[in-house]
């Protein structure tokens, strides 16, 4: 069984990313289901290697971000407008067809600030929110798990930068 996880899209929470073309809502549905299926790599052919373990190893790949802007209220779970319009283009690359044989993690992070057992609560919450946003816009159920994981998974080197809190969806392949 082919199971693979991608890291397929960091969705921001309440930041602006250098990825200008996906930074502000004109990214469409279907540039989303473009980037899926590109990062996921849908077409990789099957082989064998003749050599070492280690030479046959896979090789890590570092996985590339899909930015956006879905922003939170300042220490909540609730969303913006601005996001909700996001989500909603999210929503429907989710329902396309060619994603049909995946299904979706949704993982809250948090920075630093505050206590752990606090943070851990808050990611959980808007990786929630997210997800209940996808299902009222017609996402099936089994397609999207929410995660919080806190602040044990930073994107940038120092806790505390806001960078770290953030939303991110992983396309699971099974």
């Amino acid at each position: 069984m082919l199971k693979a996880i991608i890291s397929s899209m960091i969705v921001g929470a309440g930041l602006t990313f250098s990825a200008a073309a996906f930074a502000q809502s004109s990214y469409s549905s279907n540039d989303i289901v473009d980037f899926f299926i590109k990062s996921a790599n849908l077409g990789v052919a099957r082989g064998i290697c003749v050599g070492t373990v280690d030479e046959c190893a896979p090789k890590p790949v570092k996985p590339q971000g899909f930015d956006m802007l879905v922003n939170f209220e300042l220490n909540s779970a609730r969303l913006t407008t601005d996001a909700e319009i996001n989500l909603h283009q999210i929503a429907k690359a989710l329902m396309d067809q060619r994603l049909s044989a995946a299904n979706f993690t949704v993982e809250g992070h948090t920075d630093a600030l505050g206590s752990e057992s606090y943070n851990l609560s808050l990611s959980q919450q808007r990786a929630q929110t997210v997800t209940t946003f996808l299902l009222e816009k017609g996402v099936a159920k089994d397609k999207v798990t929410a995660v919080g994981l806190g602040e044990s998974s930073p994107r940038e080197e120092n806790a505390y930068d806001a960078a770290n809190r953030r939303v991110e969806i992983r396309i699971n392949l099974q």
